[in-house]
C-alpha cells in the first residue's frame, strides 16, 4: 500500500473512531464513565452470552424494509440486515461491539484492496471458491454488474459513491442496452479494478456498502430484484410478502470458512412486519413465549422508555448505542419562502430542540443537536455550538427575522415526517407556530419515507430527517447532505434542503484534495459551522438506537458502524429449543 495513502486513511479514521467511541459507549469525552445515564449500562458489551446454533430468531417490526436490493439499499438498519445476512461485500466491518466495530476486515476480497496511482486506482482480488445460493460461482463480473446497475434511473435511492468517484460516472446511466463502465475492469473472474477520477484513500470504507455486493446478470430483475435478492451470504429468502413477513433460511452453499464475520447461529430468521410500535415494546418487555426469542427492529417508542428504564430486569436487555446520526429540519432552499435566508434563519431560532428531545424519549436516549455533523466527527466526540441559539429557541428573534423578510404575519407550510417521528413533528409544529409559522404535518410510513422525500418535485417545503456517516469521516457527511451537484429528481438522498451554494461546493472540493487527514478533519468541522450560517437546515437531535431483546436472545450488541443497530452477524438464541418453529 502506498505509504502516503495508508497514513492518510489510518490517521483520519483513527482520529474519528476515537471520537465515535467517546460518543457511543456511555463515556464522557474525557474517558470517564457517565453513570448518570441509565440507558447506557450495556454499551460496548455483548448481551446474553454466546448463542447456540439453531432455532428461529424473530424480528418484530412496524415497517417493511425501504430496500433490500443492494443497488438501492442505503438506510443504515437495512444495510446492516442485508450485508450481514443476504449478501457479502468486498470489505466489511468486524463483528465487535464498541470501537472495535469500526475496524475493516476483508469479506469477499482477500484483503482491504491495493491502491495505485496515488489512490486513484484500487484493485481487489476475490477469495477462491465463493458461491451463490444455487452453488454457482461468484465472479468479479457480478460485482461490476451491481456497480453498473446502481446508476440505473429505475433503481434510485442507493449509495452514490460510484457515481461520485468512478471515471465516466457523471454521464453513465446503467447497463441497459449493453453500456458498460470502462473504469471498472475485470481482467479475470477473481480480480476487479476501480479507476477513480480523484484520489480516494478511504475507498475500502466505501467498499463495505451494498453497491459492492455481487448481483449475477442472469438473476437481475430490475426493480423487482428488491423483493428477491440472490444470496451470497449465510441466508437466503424463503418467502417475502411485502409489509407482512420475510422468512430467511440457511444458504447451504455459504462457506463459513471463507467468512470470518458472520456466525449464522439461527436456522431461520422471521421478520414480522406491520405491528404497532407500542405493541412491539410491550411484547418484548413481557418477553413471554415466542417473544422471548425475539428482537425489535425499530427504536423504543418514546412513551416506552420509562417502562424499560424503571425495571432492572428489562433494562438489562436494552441496547442503546449512539446512532452517530443527526436529525434536522431541512428546508427547501429552492422554493419560496425558504429561498430567503432570513426565513430559514427564523426557523433555526424558532425551533425548540428541548421539546424535540422530550418528544423523542427524553435526555437518557436523545441529545439536542448544535451542529449538522454528529459529535463523533468532532474532536472529543462533542458537537460545537456555532449558532449560539438557546436550545428552547428564541421566538422574538425569529419574529424579527420574519419581519425583515416581509413575513411579519407569518406563513403556512407543510412538514413531512416518518410515522415513527410523529411526536417530533408535533414538537416542530408547536415551536414554529410560536413565531407565526403555521405547519401542517404529513406522516409517511417508514418504509416509504425516503422515496417520498426523495421526490424533489412533489415533496413538502420542510422535512424532518437525518444523515448517518457511512464511515467515520466528514467526507461521508457534508458532501452528501449539502453538495448541490448530486441532487436527483427522484431517489434524492441526503441533500433534502436542495442546497446549491458555489462557495460551499468549492470548499468541499478543496478539503477533499487535502493529503493531510488531520487537516481535512479540522476543515470539515469548520465547514459545518459555515454551512449552518447559511441556514439550509435547523439542527434537531441525535438519538441513541434503543432496541429491546427477548430473554432467550444471545450475542446481541448495537454495532457502532451500523448506527447502533443490532449486529445480525452474531445474534442468536440461548436455547434454540424454546423458539418458535
Amino acid at each position: 500500500m502506498n505509504k502516503r495513502t495508508c497514513t492518510l486513511a489510518t490517521a483520519l479514521v483513527t482520529t474519528l473512531a476515537l471520537g465515535m467511541t467517546g460518543c457511543s459507549d456511555g463515556k464522557k469525552s474525557d474517558g470517564s464513565r457517565d453513570r448518570k445515564n441509565p440507558a447506557t449500562s450495556n454499551n460496548g458489551a455483548v448481551v446474553g452470552g454466546t448463542p447456540q446454533r439453531g432455532g428461529t430468531l424473530t424480528v418484530l417490526s412496524n415497517q417493511d424494509f425501504t430496500h433490500l436490493d443492494p443497488a438501492r439499499n442505503w438506510v443504515m438498519p437495512d444495510m446492516d440486515f442485508g450485508t450481514r445476512l443476504l449478501y457479502r461485500t468486498l470489505v466489511t466491518y468486524a463483528a465487535q461491539p464498541g470501537a472495535k466495530g469500526t475496524e475493516l476486515v476483508p469479506d469477499l476480497a482477500e484483503d482491504l484492496g491495493t491502491p495505485s496511482d496515488g489512490a486513484k486506482t484500487w484493485t481487489f482480488r476475490l477469495k477462491p471458491g465463493l458461491k451463490y445460493e444455487d452453488g454457482t460461482p461468484i465472479t468479479s463480473r457480478d460485482i461490476k454488474h451491481n456497480v453498473e446497475r446502481s446508476f440505473s434511473p429505475d433503481l434510485p435511492g442507493g449509495p452514490d459513491y460510484a457515481a461520485r468517484y468512478l471515471v465516466g460516472g457523471k454521464d453513465y446511466r446503467g447497463p441497459a442496452e449493453g453500456r458498460h463502465l470502462d473504469s471498472v475492469k475485470t481482467p479475470d473472474d477473481r480480480t476487479i479494478v476501480f479507476e477513480l477520477h480523484t484520489a480516494f484513500a478511504e475507498f475500502p470504507f466505501a467498499a463495505t456498502l451494498p453497491t459492492f455486493a455481487p448481483v449475477p446478470k442472469s438473476r437481475d430483475k430490475g426493480p423487482q430484484y428488491d423483493s428477491r435478492p440472490f444470496s451470497s451470504g449465510p441466508y437466503k429468502i424463503e418467502t417475502y410478502a411485502r409489509d407482512k413477513q420475510l422468512v430467511l433460511v440457511r444458504n447451504t452453499h455459504w462457506d463459513p470458512g471463507s467468512d470470518s464475520v458472520r456466525k449464522a447461529y439461527p436456522d431461520r430468521i422471521v421478520v414480522t412486519m406491520g405491528l404497532k410500535g407500542n405493541q412491539i415494546d410491550d411484547r418484548l418487555i413481557a418477553s413471554s413465549g415466542a417473544d422471548a426469542s425475539a428482537v425489535s427492529w425499530a427504536q423504543l417508542r418514546p412513551e416506552s422508555v420509562s417502562k424499560v428504564l424503571t425495571k432492572a430486569d428489562v433494562k438489562a436487555r436494552l441496547l442503546a448505542e449512539s446512532s452517530s446520526c443527526t436529525e434536522m429540519v431541512q428546508m427547501h432552499t429552492g422554493r419560496a419562502p425558504f429561498d430567503d435566508l432570513k426565513v430559514r434563519q427564523a426557523v433555526q431560532y424558532a425551533l425548540d430542540r428541548e421539546a424535540i428531545v422530550t418528544a423523542a424519549g427524553g435526555p437518557a436516549v436523545v441529545d439536542a443537536s448544535t451542529a449538522a455533523m454528529p459529535g463523533a466527527l468532532f474532536a472529543g466526540g462533542k458537537q460545537p455550538d456555532t449558532l449560539k441559539i438557546p436550545l428552547s429557541g428564541d421566538v422574538e428573534k425569529a419574529k424579527q427575522l420574519l419581519k425583515e423578510a416581509g413575513k411579519a404575519d407569518g406563513f403556512s407550510t407543510r412538514l413531512t415526517v416518518s410515522m415513527n417521528d410523529k411526536r417530533i413533528g408535533e414538537a416542530v409544529q408547536e415551536s414554529l407556530g410560536r413565531a407565526g409559522i403555521k405547519v401542517t404535518i404529513e406522516t409517511v410510513d417508514p418504509s416509504a419515507f425516503y422515496d417520498t422525500i426523495g421526490d424533489t418535485k412533489s415533496r413538502t417545503d420542510l422535512v424532518y430527517t437525518g444523515w448517518c456517516p457511512d464511515y467515520p469521516s466528514g467526507s461521508t457527511f457534508l458532501p452528501f447532505v449539502f453538495d448541490g451537484r448530486f441532487i436527483k429528481a427522484k431517489g434524492n438522498s441526503g441533500n433534502h434542503s436542495l442546497f446549491k451554494d458555489d462557495a460551499t461546493i468549492e470548499r468541499m472540493d478543496e478539503i477533499a484534495a487535502l493529503s493531510d487527514g488531520a487537516q481535512a478533519n479540522k476543515a470539515w468541522q469548520e465547514l459545518d459551522g459555515q454551512i449552518l450560517a447559511k441556514a439550509p437546515v435547523a439542527p434537531g437531535a441525535s438519538k441513541r438506537r434503543t432496541l429491546l431483546i427477548g430473554t432467550n436472545v444471545a450475542g446481541a450488541f448495537g454495532h457502532t458502524s451500523w448506527s447502533g443497530q443490532l449486529d445480525y452477524a452474531t445474534v442468536g438464541l440461548k436455547d434454540p429449543s424454546k423458539s418458535a418453529n
